[in-house]
């Protein structure tokens, strides 16, 4: 069975039909036609300019101010992820804070007269606590602390205290503290001593004498508690035996019920109500696709949560007493809750995300009566009057019948005569997903005729816990055959040459593009690597100690594991290579240290191969800086059309 929705709707000044069908879960695919992969009659148009993506801002972590008048978020407006501050009607934005280094995780003052952040210190992600006027004014540093990184939740109901999360530099995991407001004094409740443990807060207690709060094991195992800020005393919430993720989105207006998210139903995450009083639960969805709660509405009638269907994300509202859903009218695409702690402002009205694959977020306002209301304008003039193509989802099957599912572009008006260049764009991660969003890099090479594939391979989230676990001991092994098989399909849609494949990733996206041109050599024309992992034991010596604990649940123990790690590192493979290759990395990445690209470069320069490097100051994993973010793109772009396009 498959469910598909139509809809017509104008968005930010365009007209879109979208074509929105998905399977009823991971089992239920079906293989793609390679010959129905199309490529739609459009406009013949420029290349889109890089400055038009840099120029289209990006917002996220978006609170609201405690009277709804105010919205307080981080945008890239000035060059800079800095933190601003707007009307909720969209007015009036005003950049709060100017600053090289970037701000996160915010929350309002209880009388909303301060904005309480975190900001590390060029990319290196430790966090001081930091608190600036409303009304604007030089920001006080509240920690100053070099050796702690300290990270801003949200403040009781009453505003007398802050939950924060804290880590110690030297240590892997992180614990729950309480700072008194406004004193700043900090008080911590959990006393971690497992490496591979993590703490987050979820939510407060209406009556302000609780955190409830999630202990995270690793990737695919945690638990759920009930913390006493007075005492520090954690209750568990649900017993399980063996691994299973479960974690908390929000607490009933009265305080009696819990909406949860748990894999408990054969790995596939879900979504229930926890009754505090009998710890029973009470189910909302039964999917394998992943469900995700986020929160009640105000009147406590109604549960929402988020559907990732494919790559896919819709928002979802349950009647609690029917048990009848509905998507409120919202149309087809990327939507999600777009505030915390809540996305509901006072009178009842929801913040709310939409994005597509060719049109970048907006923040709407969804009325009670279900009116769609544009807050933010952030597309680049130009963009915003540019016709790119729509991804394409497909499924193919893999070396061993695996199905994967992919996000395809394909250009305007191209011909089926398989003389168009391709590049694949694995993700991060490895536990991470190509989501159907905006994506402008796919775009940028879209329209300079490339057709681009990016596949959620095994190993990534969204499709249950067996398939994000199928890579574990196998990095850079099956699935990197997965990310090869995307290139078969390509080459049965007709459209492409298959000596015209390049490969463009970050992270492990960047891991995987060393372990592609050095393992599978003869499939690869051209190669760009963002701050991948060359050597994972190297990494172990450099990387950050929450970072360490993370890549042995991947590998396992690097002194019983050692083959494991040499057969999964690209250093065992890299002499291979024949495709120029670009690197481009951070000099304060704590992540993917810079020792990682250095070395691949110097492998490869001592080899006489063709090989690039740029090291950029002051960026950590990702760059941040738009002068940066400039030089990457452009030099990205160029490379690639140089070796698989011919052009200079």
């Amino acid at each position: 069975m498959r469910m598909i929705r139509l809809a017509t709707i104008a968005l930010g000044g365009l007209l879109c039909v979208s074509l929105y069908a998905y399977a009823d879960g991971p089992a239920d695919r079906k293989p793609t036609d390679p010959r129905a992969v199309s490529s739609a009659s459009g406009p013949s148009s420029e290349p889109l300019p890089v400055e038009a993506l840099l120029t289209t801002t990006r917002i996220y972590g978006v609170v609201h101010s405690n009277d709804g008048h105010k919205l307080a978020y981080i945008s890239n407006a000035s060059g800079r992820p800095n933190l601003w501050i707007v009307n909720v009607d969209g007015t009036g934005a005003q950049q709060l804070i100017k600053s090289d280094d970037r701000q996160a995780a915010l929350a309002f003052t209880h009388d909303d007269a301060e904005i309480v952040y975190s900001q590390d210190q060029g990319g290196k992600e430790y966090y001081d606590i930091y608190v600036v006027p409303v009304s604007g004014g030089e920001p006080r540093n509240l920690t100053h602390t070099d050796d702690v990184s300290e990270t801003v939740n949200e403040f009781s109901p009453d505003g007398g205290l802050l939950a924060i999360e804290i880590k110690q530099k030297t240590s892997s995991w992180t614990d729950l503290a309480v700072m008194q407001w406004p004193s700043g004094v900090i008080r911590q409740l959990t006393h971690e001593t497992d490496p591979k443990a993590r703490w987050s807060e979820d939510a407060w207690s209406p009556d302000n004498r609780f955190i409830y709060a999630t202990r995270a094991i690793g990737i695919d195992d945690s638990d759920i508690y009930r913390v006493d800020v007075a005492t520090g005393k954690a209750e568990k919430l649900l017993q399980h035996t063996g691994k299973q993720l479960v974690s908390i989105s929000s607490v009933s207006r009265d305080g009696r019920t819990l909406l949860i998210t748990s894999d408990v139903k054969g790995g596939y995450e879900n979504v229930a109500l926890l009754s505090l009083s009998t710890r029973k639960l009470r189910w909302l969805t039964d999917t394998q696709w992943s469900a995700d709660g986020q929160a009640f509405t105000p009147d406590g009638r109604s549960a929402i949560y988020t559907l990732n269907a494919d790559g896919r994300v819709s928002t979802r509202f349950v009647d609690l007493t029917t048990m009848k859903e509905s998507e409120r009218d919202v149309p087809p695409g990327m939507n999600a809750p777009a505030a915390r702690p809540t996305a509901f402002l006072p009178d009842g009205s929801m913040l709310i995300s939409h994005e597509d694959s060719s049109h970048p977020q907006e923040l709407y306002r969804l009325a009670n009566d279900n009116t769609l209301t544009q807050i933010t304008h952030n597309a680049n003039d130009q963009l915003q009057h540019t016709a790119l193509p729509s991804s394409q989802l497909v499924t193919y099957r893999s070396f061993d019948g695996r199905l994967i599912s992919a996000l395809a572009w394909v250009p305007f008006n191209l011909k089926r005569d398989g003389t168009a260049a391709a590049v694949v764009m694995p993700h991060g991660g490895p536990t991470g997903q190509t989501l159907d969003s905006f994506n402008g890099r796919a775009e940028l090479l879209a329209s300079r005729g490339f057709v681009v594939i990016a596949p959620n391979v095994r190993g990534s989230t969204g499709y249950g816990m067996d398939f994000q676990n199928a890579n574990i001991k196998d990095l850079g092994g099956a699935d990197l055959k997965d990310e090869i098989a995307g290139v078969d399909f390509l080459k049965a849609t007709g459209f492409i040459d298959p000596k015209r494949v390049g490969i463009w990733g970050g992270s492990y996206g960047g891991f995987m593009t060393l372990m592609a041109i050095g393992n599978a050599p003869g499939i690869w024309s051209a190669a760009v690597d963002e701050y991948g992992i060359l050597n994972w034991l190297s990494m172990l010596e450099h990387e950050d100690p929450s970072l360490q604990a993370y890549e042995k649940m991947l590998l396992g123990d690097p002194v019983k594991d050692l083959s494991v790690y040499e057969a999964s590192s690209p250093l065992k493979y890299l002499s291979n290579e024949k495709a120029p290759l670009l690197v481009l990395q951070g000099e304060n990445d704590i992540r993917v240290p810079k020792e990682e690209a250095e070395h691949a470069v110097s492998i490869l320069k001592a080899e006489g191969r063709t090989v690039d490097a740029v090291y950029y100051p002051d960026e950590g994993h990702g760059f941040v800086k738009r002068e940066h973010q400039r030089d990457e793109l452009t030099r990205s772009v160029d490379w690639l059309q140089k070796y698989l396009q011919g052009s200079q």
